[in-house]
């Protein structure tokens, strides 16, 4: 009966010496799933940052300026060019007639240089503004997170009151951002 009653205390010390550990290792989830969703990218209801920056023509641009006027539909990629960032911008430029009639003002951002998107403009015929963040200072404004070592993919919308409504964020579908951006936006319109 001793022996068993032994077993018995070591086995409840165990236990609660497991649940302990549970217990700090969820907390430490918690505490790095809090810290994650502070530093996410900025999502609905988030503010626009304010920013300027040179388009495709070498002229500044104010985003401020332009709160207030039109939806604003800003989209990051991460290289003028490159098959996916050409995919997507293409699709934005086969779609622009829609977003304009919806009112929206198209914005791709990246780290190239004005003459990199004047080239990459004049190549695809894009009517929209592509401005040049040289140290990717916006992409850290909206927390944009890169992937498999470029910088990342994502597509925001802000309305008049210069408040972020809609995001989209998808690596390696940069058609669907468009598509998905348009749909947003003319269901918004409808409510």
């Amino acid at each position: 009966m001793g022996i068993l009653l032994g077993n018995c205390c070591m086995f409840t010390k165990k236990l609660v010496m497991v649940q302990r550990c549970f217990f700090a290792a969820f907390t430490i989830l918690l505490l790095f799933a809090r810290a994650e969703a502070q530093t996410g990218q900025l999502a609905a209801g988030d503010t626009l940052p304010s920013f300027t920056l040179k388009d495709q023509d070498g002229h500044d641009f104010a985003i401020s300026e332009q709160i207030g006027k039109q939806i604003m539909v800003i989209y990051f990629y991460p290289k003028d060019e490159s098959p996916v960032c050409t995919r997507e911008a293409c699709s934005f430029r086969d779609s622009y007639a829609d977003f304009t009639k919806a009112g929206a003002l198209v914005i791709g951002i990246n780290s190239g240089t004005v003459e990199s998107h004047k080239s990459f403009a004049e190549n695809h015929q894009l009517p929209f503004i592509l401005l040049s963040d040289p140290d990717n200072k916006v992409l850290k404004l909206f927390r944009v997170k890169g992937k498999f070592g470029f910088t990342g993919r994502a597509t925001f919308v802000v309305d008049l009151k210069g408040k972020i409504v809609y995001s989209y964020t998808a690596f390696t579908k940069g058609s669907a951002h468009a598509e998905k951006t348009l749909a947003f936006i003319n269901e918004m319109k409808k409510n």
